[in-house]
């Protein structure tokens, strides 16, 4: 396959990462199947079939996210020496095959086993391949190709709650599995399988398809990547300010797109219109993330990700409000933003303040305390709205916790080091 690869890199009129950037938007379309808002479309029919409550369904996303929370930091390491093609191709099929098998779903024990398998792959083995090989083949260009990879996301958040919207209207829930699992097949295998490279590198390439010089000689500053090791970022202040931010920030991500559907229908809102906006906030998500990945290097880290966090607060403290389709949408439109910008920033944050050599390694670790974070958010929102009788008490919860990390990051500088000098490879 390498040996294909080659002779379409020579023969392209242009850079072979945008090809491998290409496979990472597919699979991040793909990876939406066990997305919290696209299991937010399926709350109501099952639990209503099978008398689950709130807090039994959250409790799949969390152990999927604890799950991913434990290989994260194993299978890191295998990205940086590896590359993403192997670990994409397998979370695409997996993904996609618990996706079909979860229309057979006869208990809550069937439905954890396999939601959980997909939750897994979408929080840890996507995550890294995806991310590890856009900031393995784009440094220059980082913010853009981040930002790129956003909008398939939100894309894909955008389609998913309403491929299985549509199909459940058509049929039942279960049909909207099995339009979901193969809507993640036919799109995430084949262009990763096939076209997937380990770095630019393997290729006789540069990252960007520049080098440095190249840059500096046509009147734009470069940026280089620094090389840290896992061990070494591990050993700067930056570090643990940015996963403190993500400790903060993903609860309120998972919490409230999980609940947000029953929510608006608790509010008054028909199926129809819940699954419009639930979508809407995806497709703002896509817009902001470009965005934000254009201003990043502008304006800095520490700002846009203090700006995600107060956008994450705007709009859920509108929530517990919302009384009309419009309040929905305004709620949606500021939450989405929020979204956007805390899907992009922090893998260029991480790849910008410690490099791209170990990058798999240290997000692996980050991904320990991001996916945690975003099982404890459904739990909790789930707890409450069983505890009190609705979300109110659990979105005024978020909005205080979103503001604390906007706050919190913008103590999050750049690290220093004196005397650059080249990381072994962890």
């Amino acid at each position: 396959m390498l040996r294909i690869q080659r002779r379409l890199a020579d023969r392209l009129p242009f850079y072979y990462g945008w090809i491998v950037l290409a496979c990472t938007c597919c699979a991040g379309f793909a990876r939406q199947g066990p997305a919290v808002a696209t299991l937010t479309i399926f709350v109501v029919p099952m639990s209503e079939e099978f008398g689950w409550t709130a807090s039994e369904m959250a409790g799949a996303v969390s152990l999927g996210g604890v799950l991913a929370a434990l290989c994260s930091p194993l299978l890191g390491p295998v990205v940086d020496r590896r590359g993403a093609r192997v670990m994409l191709c397998a979370a695409v099929l997996m993904t996609g095959i618990a996706a079909l098998l979860l229309s057979l779903t006869s208990s809550l024990f069937v439905f954890y086993l396999l939601f959980c398998i997909a939750r897994t792959n979408f929080a840890g083995p996507f995550d890294l391949g995806i991310y590890g090989a856009v900031n393995s083949w784009f440094v220059q260009l980082r913010p853009l190709a981040n930002s790129i990879v956003t909008v398939a996301l939100m894309v894909g958040l955008t389609a998913m709650p309403l491929i299985a919207h549509a199909a459940i209207e058509a049929g039942s829930w279960r049909t909207g599995w099995i339009a979901v699992g193969l809507t993640v097949l036919v799109t995430g295998f084949v262009p990763t399988f096939v076209l997937m490279a380990r770095q630019p590198e393997d290729l006789g390439l540069v990252p960007d398809g520049r080098s440095p010089e190249s840059w500096l000689a046509s009147g734009t500053r470069p940026h280089r990547d620094p090389e840290y090791s896992r061990a070494e970022a591990m050993r700067t202040p930056a570090f643990w300010v940015l996963l403190a931010f993500i400790m903060f920030a993903y609860p309120v991500q998972a919490g409230v797109s999980l609940h947000q559907a029953p929510h608006l229908l608790e509010r008054g809102l028909d199926a129809t219109s819940t699954a419009l906006v639930v979508s809407l906030f995806s497709f703002v998500s896509g817009v902001t993330g470009v965005i934000f990945g254009l201003l990043v290097r502008r304006v800095g880290v520490r700002i846009t990700l203090s700006v995600t966090g107060l956008l994450l607060a705007g709009g859920t403290v509108l929530m517990p409000g919302i009384e009309t389709v419009t309040d929905a949408v305004v709620s949606s439109i500021l939450f989405g933003a929020g979204i956007g910008g805390l899907l992009t920033i922090p893998p260029i944050a991480w790849a910008d303040y410690f490099g791209r050599r170990s990058f798999g390694a240290i997000r692996g670790v980050v991904l320990t305390v991001q996916v945690t974070a975003q099982a404890a958010g459904p739990l909790v929102s789930g707890a409450l709205r069983d505890t009190t009788g609705s979300y109110t008490l659990s979105l005024w919860l978020f909005a205080a916790v979103s503001l604390l990390a906007a706050a919190l990051v913008l103590a999050a500088q750049p690290p220093v080091r004196t005397v650059p000098r080249p990381a072994p490879r962890r």
